[in-house]
């Protein structure tokens, strides 16, 4: 069964037509709650004909369902389209000390989603996960599953499952293909979460995928995915984008990596933490979430905290524009839920001293849910590993 290419979304060159015209009205379906065979026509531009072979074929894959009879002042009508809800894929978002497990439809909604805190022993890490996996696959019998979409806060050689570079995860990861497939028979794809982010912008999100893109996802660690020229940039052993690991200061604070002031240990999540922790050294250890509760409760130290990581992640943001020129920047983590007092910040410094025209910049307005989404493009890409 063919999956889905993540290219542009305009009409295919004659190399392509078939399958980028397939992308382009799957994607349409997706992104409308009914849409008929003449709608699909119109937003595409595509001929009839062509449009309804290719919607026969996903109707013959199950990817979409024929629905309600749809409404018009005159003449026939139109039989709807919709998604197969049906259909849904498991999505997996792994953090050094926790995982969030979910399920998710064919459009990216997240349907349910567990978190699992991991083990201190790191070699049940990888167990608890396949629990966590088998229990929601068994509450959701009524679902048939495409296969399991996995984002790593590091880099890999996907095909080898060999684990190149993650110096935020301290549990062994080597194998969680292969132990999650023979777990539960279902196909299994993964890659870092910046470059699945990056995907799933194109699929699910406001990029128009004809211009280039890179996204800055922030977390305990920063990581960058660049999408230029319709494809993800991996460089030489996947590891294009490690700009989270830049020395930035080097008397700053030592990095996992070994070196020290990378822009990570200036601009992540537990920067801000670390931050925090000076500025209210009497204060109670506390978690990300609840850094940003207190900076919406008025905590001043709070605040500075988070403004602090603010002024480094623009000045890291900067760098990206200076060394890649993309049209846009799409920021993901935590800290969007707190964009409208934090981001001006971010983008004031982009701004500052540009040598060109700054990227747009935004964020994903939606926190983990924005990661989850992105393991299910993994799933549907025919690009996937």
């Amino acid at each position: 069964m063919q999956r889905f290419i993540f290219a542009g979304k305009q009409t295919a060159s004659n190399k392509t037509p078939r399958q980028i015209n397939r992308n382009l009205l799957f994607n349409l379906i997706r992104s409308r709650p009914s849409v008929s065979r003449a709608d699909l026509a119109r937003l595409s531009g595509l001929q009839r004909s062509t449009v309804s072979l290719i919607v026969e074929e996903l109707i013959s894959e199950r990817w979409i369902l024929e629905g309600a009879t749809g409404r018009l002042p005159r003449g026939r009508r139109p039989t709807l389209i919709k998604l197969n809800d049906q259909r849904a894929v498991i999505a997996l978002d792994i953090h050094p000390a926790q995982t969030t497990v979910a399920v998710a439809d064919l459009g990216g909604k997240i349907i349910a989603q567990n978190v699992i805190v991991l083990p201190h022993d790191a070699v049940k890490a990888l167990p608890a996960i396949v629990s966590g996996i088998r229990k929601l696959i068994a509450a959701h019998k009524d679902k048939s599953f495409d296969g399991i979409g996995i984002c790593l806060p590091g880099r890999a050689d996907l095909r080898m499952q060999k684990l190149i570079f993650a110096p935020n995860l301290n549990w062994p990861v080597l194998g969680i293909k292969s132990r999650i497939h023979r777990a539960t028979g279902l196909r299994v794809e993964m890659d870092n979460v910046a470059n699945a982010c990056a995907l799933s912008e194109v699929w699910f999100g406001d990029s128009d995928s004809m211009h280039d893109l890179v996204v800055v996802n922030v977390s305990e660690g920063i990581g960058t995915g660049i999408f230029t020229n319709g494809q993800l940039l991996r460089g030489a052993n996947g590891m294009a984008g490690e700009f989270g690991h830049v020395q930035i200061d080097p008397e700053g604070p030592l990095c996992a990596c070994g070196n020290h002031g990378c822009w990570e240990t200036l601009a992540s999540n537990r920067a801000a933490l670390r931050y925090y922790s000076d500025l209210a050294p009497s204060a109670p250890a506390v978690s990300f979430d609840a850094l940003l509760k207190l900076a919406q409760g008025g905590d001043k130290k709070a605040i500075a905290a988070l403004e602090k990581m603010a002024l480094q992640l623009g000045r890291g943001i900067r760098m990206i524009a200076s060394a890649l020129a993309p049209n846009e920047i799409v920021v993901v983590g935590d800290i969007t839920a707190g964009w409208h007092t934090f981001g001006p910040i971010v983008e004031a410094e982009l701004r500052k001293h540009s040598p060109s025209k700054s990227p747009i910049l935004r964020p994903a307005y939606d926190g983990n849910a924005a990661r989850l989404r992105s393991a299910v493009a993994l799933v549907l890409s025919e690009g996937a590993v």
